[in-house]
């Protein structure tokens, strides 16, 4: 376990650099610095959300890495970014988002927690940290108006 906690602050570090500075950006800047989100924030921007994203918060974010979104359908998420399915790139979004700021140690096994999109997603700590089908590859990544917890997987809600 603590050999996890470690390659895991470890790769956390490497990405968002010193949490001192990562908790003087919010969400939005501290994805950005990372450049590893590029598909998330233009999502984002595309729905409405990074403004939000930027605000005062707190949010929870499980953020999907470009190699995330990669792995989708071919062409889902260009169809996604039309104007015309800004409603369902909305959900899917803000199914990402959890309000307040919840980290790593405030999770439980076969925790559920409610998204900004209305849903539940459920938390499963038997082999690592899941959220639904996910992966949580880094966790606690503070910023100034919440925490992102990068993940390995695109999660969508029931439509």
């Amino acid at each position: 376990m603590f050999r996890k906690t470690f390659f895991a602050a470890t790769a956390a570090a490497a990405l968002f650099g010193s949490s001192a500075y990562a908790q003087d950006m919010n969400i939005v800047d501290t994805a950005k610095e990372a450049g590893t989100f590029e598909t998330l924030l233009a999502a984002a921007q595309a729905a409405g959300l990074a403004e939000t994203l930027s605000g005062d918060g707190p949010f929870t974010v499980f953020a999907p890495t470009d190699e995330a979104f990669a792995a989708l359908p071919e062409g889902t998420v260009d169809t996604l970014l039309l104007p015309e399915n800004k409603d369902q790139l909305t959900a899917i979004l803000t199914y990402h988002v959890i309000p307040g700021k919840v980290m790593s140690s405030d999770l439980s096994d076969n925790m559920a927690a409610t998204t900004v999109q209305g849903s539940d997603v459920m938390i499963d700590l038997d082999n690592g940290v899941m959220v639904q089908d996910a992966t949580v590859t880094s966790a606690d990544i503070e910023a100034s108006n919440g925490v992102i917890h990068v993940i390995d997987k695109v999660i969508m809600p029931q439509m």
